[in-house]
């Protein structure tokens, strides 16, 4: 008997290309990751600035390539955080699947924030690192951490720090995924609609792109004060064994006491321009991946559908 059964992507392979399409998007966007981190751990007035302003200043003190600073800790949290997400949310989405028949909207939204903050769990380590080694040009010579890489950043938080410090800020960052999923969910989908229907757009990269940049927007402003609270807690350090803040609510409390409520959506510019063009990028290589996979491997034409 022949066996009839099409041959489609296993899932290993899907997340696979998931995690490497994102790593791919970071090698992209990674120095607007390093200066967004600078912008929101600028807490005096001497050190605020705009974006240009902050790139001027690196560039200048550091060196054109250190723009790139933390790139080793920016791959290892795509590997991390995209990969776990990724598997997260497709299991749970069969496993909530009826009869072949999808979860709802609402269902699909739910389960996003799910994966969203396991993956989130699972990358903070390489968040840390990334924060760090991003914050560490800003700080004097003899105050600097100067990690190698990423591992280099990993062992040494463990051994000086102690392990539970790998896990410092988790749950903001894991309030953020779940803030970022629910809200790229919704916005992209209503956006990509609202432009299909102006009939100017077909389905396509200018599509995605457009949808995306918009999506980022809202995005951007829902998630920037647990962003910045997540990040100022996993760069302080403890003073005479007292740590800089208790825990989120006292970062944003901080925050709008000392440097305005505004300083909540500080490095909105380099955040937003980040996290777009991220969204479009992962979604080209992943096409261009699963496609060259279903050539090569499974010896038919198309994408083979998204993740």
């Amino acid at each position: 008997m022949t066996d009839t059964k099409e041959k489609t992507m296993p899932k290993y392979v899907k997340f696979l290309f998931g995690g490497s399409a994102g790593m791919g998007a970071t090698l992209f966007v990674q120095p607007l990751d390093l200066v967004k981190n600078r912008m929101q751990l600028a807490a005096t007035q001497q050190e605020r600035a705009t974006s240009v302003q902050v790139i001027k200043k690196i560039i200048t003190n550091e060196g054109v390539t250190a723009m790139y600073t933390g790139l080793s800790a920016g791959l290892l949290r795509q590997a991390t955080y995209t990969t776990t997400r990724l598997g997260v949310y497709s299991w749970l989405f069969e496993t909530f699947s009826q009869e072949g028949k999808p979860p709802s909207f609402l269902a699909k939204a739910a389960l996003g924030m799910a994966a969203g903050m396991v993956g989130a769990f699972v990358g903070t380590p390489a968040e840390v690192s990334l924060i760090r080694m991003t914050a560490d040009g800003r700080l004097p010579a003899n105050e600097r951490r100067n990690y190698k890489n990423v591992f280099d950043a990993l062992l040494r938080i463990t051994k000086e720090e102690g392990l539970l410090t790998l896990w410092r800020g988790a749950i903001p960052t894991m309030g953020r995924a779940m803030v970022v999923n629910a809200a790229q969910l919704a916005t992209y989908s209503q956006a990509k609609q609202i432009l299909l229907n102006t009939g100017f757009f077909r389905d396509g990269i200018l599509l995605h792109f457009c949808a995306s940049m918009i999506s980022g927007l809202v995005t951007t402003a829902a998630s920037m004060p647990v962003d910045i609270a997540k990040t100022r807690i996993q760069n302080m350090k403890t003073i005479d064994g007292k740590p800089e803040y208790k825990g989120a609510v006292d970062v944003l409390v901080k925050v709008v006491k000392n440097e305005g409520p505004f300083a909540l959506w500080k490095g909105f510019t380099p955040y937003y321009f980040r996290l777009g063009p991220h969204t479009v990028l992962t979604f080209i290589f992943l096409e261009q991946m699963n496609g060259a996979y279903n050539r090569i491997v499974l010896g038919k034409s198309g994408t083979g559908g998204q993740l």
